[in-house]
């Protein structure tokens, strides 16, 4: 029972490479069309390059001897062999194609097709384990080393400083195998230690042919050289800590090649440095992109940016003198409703010329206005972006800029509010202004009726019945007037919400949303960008 919970019970430990690599993948899937392929091609390459690596076998630790003409690699490669391989001499270069001997070869014959190394130019030690004799270069630790001696990357041979560059990429581990003379070469450092200082935990530097410098004369070199691999920022491991290792051999007389046979040893007993050669690879990739990735201060559109251009649409479309009209109109139709019937034929002829709040035809957005607008916006969302997503966001609010114009006219038609509803009030007043009329002229008669004798009655009455008629009239419509004010004023305002509205609605359809969504698609691959620099 105990077999059975310890079998389904376990969890298989994440694998945060496997996490970064997916992210990596994921982030180029998304930038792919944002960012310039020349700028994602280096990275689409290490991605390639990661999954053929994790498809092969993990059981075995590719390591390759570098080094400039002279600096003793193949002597050294032999010495860890146990045999001579790989040919050496005075002849520059010795080393014309790459060189392999393989510790339990079993399944590496996929990492040595990727790397390219002839058949001819491949070689096999068995390990203690197999039977074989105890001889240097059969330590069992080293079973499933893959050791290569590489040609000289300062070669004058055409393509030699190719296949070095190549295999570089391809390799779990480097081992740098250094002269007294050439140390210090400044192509090595700029060429090689600097741009891969953050490969410090899969590098080694072994000061070779130290049997050549008197007394004391190792130690200063290679003090100095720690000195220059500072200078470097390629961290030195000492006293236990993470870097890389620095060791002083004599590949000639055997000096130090059983420390550096043990370190390798280790390092391949512990079957992590391919991942962790990978993943010093994904962080070189993640500080390459960073710029097009990390921005500068937060990100996003603002809640008074986006005010500001449903605003600026606003004022393009012409709220305020849709509003204004609309009092108008309504003022109008509540003249030629409650004011006195002699006034009506005049009022009546204004409202019929239009009342509603844009006219007709209604006048165009000003296209001035709507550009810039959208030119603000796009400002103001791009804030911080990385060129690439800056510019993407720029291009979606532009392009969802060029029809806004035709789509706010027609969304501003549309909103218009038409001919005012009449009140029932109104009704009651133009009743009793007919009466009041009435009164006048019933006044008006009587009183030329008693000015011509035809009427025997005294003269004030029917004065009185046309002062109230007419003035009546007027002090009824004047209130009336008064009374309209906050009905028209509301009209107005309504007229301009609706317009707002409309205008806000086409803004937000033809340009938030495509910037919306352009900044969604940025945060996305952010996410993704901060798994791969392993955020």
């Amino acid at each position: 029972m105990g077999g059975t919970r310890g079998s389904y019970g376990a969890r298989r430990a994440p694998d945060p490479l496997a996490a970064r690599v997916d992210a990596l993948g994921e982030l180029l899937g998304l930038s792919r069309t944002r960012v310039s392929p020349d700028e994602l091609a280096e990275s689409g390459a290490l991605l390639e390059r990661l999954g053929e690596r994790r498809r092969l076998s993990l059981d075995h630790t590719v390591v390759a001897l570098a080094g400039a003409t002279g600096s003793g690699k193949s002597t050294l490669f032999n010495a860890l062999a146990g045999l001579d391989l790989s040919e050496t001499g005075v002849r520059r270069p010795t080393t014309a194609a790459p060189v392999s001997c393989s510790w339990d070869p079993a399944g590496a014959a996929g990492l040595l097709d990727r790397l390219g190394i002839a058949p001819q130019d491949r070689y096999a030690r068995r390990s203690v384990l197999d039977g074989a004799d105890r001889v240097p270069g059969t330590d069992e630790r080293l079973a499933g080393l893959v050791l290569l001696d590489l040609p000289d990357h300062d070669s004058a041979a055409l393509g030699h400083r190719d296949q070095v560059d190549r295999l570089l990429r391809l390799v779990d581990v480097v081992v740098w195998v250094l002269d007294p003379e050439k140390y210090a070469d400044a192509a090595l450092h700029e060429r090689y230690l600097r741009p891969l200082a953050g490969h410090a935990d899969v590098t080694l530097l072994v000061l070779n042919q130290v049997d050549r410098l008197p007394g004391d004369a190792a130690d200063q070199v290679l003090d100095d050289l720690r000195r220059l691999l500072d200078e470097d920022g390629l961290a030195v491991g000492e006293h236990g800590d993470a870097g890389a290792v620095v060791l002083a051999v004599s590949a000639l007389n055997g000096d130090g090649v059983p420390d550096l046979r043990a370190c390798l040893g280790q390092i391949v007993a512990e079957r992590g440095a391919a991942n962790r050669r990978l993943a010093a690879d994904v962080d070189r990739t993640a500080d390459r992109l960073q710029p097009l990735y990390v921005g500068e201060g937060a990100v996003g559109l603002t809640d008074p940016a986006r005010e500001e251009f449903i605003d600026r649409l606003a004022d393009a479309v012409g709220v305020t003198g849709a509003r204004e009209a609309a009092e108008r109109a309504w003022t109008r139709s509540a003249e030629a409703a409650c004011g006195t019937p002699w006034a009506r034929l005049t009022t009546d002829r204004q409202a019929g010329a239009g009342v509603s709040a844009r006219g007709p035809a209604g006048p165009a957005a000003s296209r001035p206005a709507v550009d810039e607008a959208v030119r603000a916006l796009a400002e103001d969302a791009a804030q911080g972006l990385p060129a690439p997503w800056a510019r993407a966001v720029r291009d979606a609010a532009r392009r969802g800029g060029e029809g806004l114009p035709a789509a706010l006219d027609t969304a501003a038609g549309r909103a218009e509010p038409g001919e005012p509803e009449r009140p029932a009030w109104w009704s009651a007043v133009g009743v009793v202004q007919w009466l009041l009329m009435g009164l006048a002229v019933a006044g008006a008669v009587c009183l030329v009726a008693v000015a011509v004798g035809s009427l025997d009655a005294s003269w004030w009455l029917p004065v009185i019945l046309l002062a109230v008629g007419a003035l009546g009239g007027q002090a009824l419509a004047w209130a009336c007037r008064v009374a309209a004010r906050g009905p028209a004023r509301r009209h107005g305002q309504l007229a301009e919400r609706r317009l707002r509205s409309a205008a806000a609605d086409r803004g937000r359809e033809q340009v938030l949303e495509p910037v919306a969504a352009e900044l969604l698609r940025y945060r996305e691959v952010r996410e993704q960008y901060a798994v791969v620099a392993g955020g």
